[in-house]
């Protein structure tokens, strides 16, 4: 007669042991060749790269990219961005926000606010998360 605790016993093993096979599989070396495989296609397959020169130049500069976060962080108008140190005088931050409204990364939802775009938030959290893999 078969006892039940063996064959309960048996069974957790054969379990654990298919887990741990699908898990091996999924970290496999290789897996990330093939994805900067299919990326490098990617890119290949992409036309012309050139234009997109001044959108990426104007995050090109720490200010403006201070900017951008404050701006997140709800200080939307030149008035009260002016007052945090390090972004220098109202001429000087409306300089930048000229910059950055002049390739879309910020539009005027009403007189004298800033605010990043819809489309925009996505592609600047795209932008520094694949930054934030390069370190």
């Amino acid at each position: 007669m078969e006892d039940p605790v063996d064959n309960r016993l048996a069974e957790l093993e054969r379990r654990i042991a298919a887990l741990e096979s699908a898990a091996s599989v999924r970290r496999r070396p290789g897996r990330g060749q093939a994805e900067g495989t299919r990326a490098l296609e990617a890119l290949r397959d992409r036309p012309e790269w050139s234009g997109m020169a001044p959108t990426l130049a104007a995050l090109g500069n720490p200010v403006r990219l201070r900017l951008l976060r404050e701006i997140v962080r709800g200080h939307a108008t030149v008035g009260s961005l002016s007052t945090l140190d390090g972004l220098g005088t109202s001429g000087q931050v409306y300089h930048h926000l000229r910059q950055l409204s002049a390739e879309g990364w910020l539009h005027n939802p009403s007189r004298g606010v800033f605010a990043i775009p819809p489309a925009r938030v996505s592609a600047l959290q795209a932008i520094l998360a694949a930054l934030d893999q390069l370190d």
